[in-house]
């Protein structure tokens, strides 16, 4: 068996295929949770309560913790996973391409996103919920381009194998 394009044994391949299929869905399902808090969820929070703003911040960041921490964990792991383990059908560059979004996302996340929501667990502030809005485009254009290389990705060690098989 030669997918990924590898004579490894084939539960390593295998295991290899499930990497690939787990970091697309954490990939994708990433990109669906940015794409949803841009255009819904931080357009609304415009609506809350703005005297009670503190309360509903710290519920939503509680609650949206929940959701995102464990797929952007996995993703990066995952990645991780695919940078030591390369695939030889995969590029390393496409990796690497995608290892650069993904880092940009997180010191995106934890550089701006994060102290702006930090500053609207104080209280309201117009200011800050607007840059909270405008910022997050970069990474909501960055998981979008990551949904192209994880299917990439997986495109590259997929094509091996039918060439290998077929």
């Amino acid at each position: 068996m030669r997918w990924c394009g590898d004579d490894r044994p084939p539960a390593a391949t295998k295991a290899l295929s499930i990497v690939l299929i787990v970091h697309l869905v954490a990939t994708v399902f990433m990109a669906g949770v940015i794409w949803y808090v841009q255009l819904v969820h931080y357009p609304l929070m415009a609506g809350w309560p703005h005297d009670d703003f503190p309360r509903w911040e710290a519920a939503h960041r509680e609650q949206t913790g929940l959701v995102v921490v464990p797929a952007m964990l996995l993703e990066g792991v995952t990645l991780g996973v695919l940078l030591v383990r390369r695939p030889s059908a995969v590029p390393a560059w496409l990796l690497w391409a995608g290892a650069a979004m993904l880092a940009a996302i997180w010191a995106s996340t934890f550089a701006i996103q994060v102290p702006l929501h930090e500053r609207l667990a104080s209280g309201w502030d117009a200011e800050s919920h607007a840059q909270l809005v405008q910022t997050n485009w970069l990474r909501t254009v960055l998981w979008s381009a990551r949904v192209a290389v994880a299917c990439s990705l997986l495109w590259q060690a997929g094509n091996r194998f039918e060439r290998a098989v077929g």
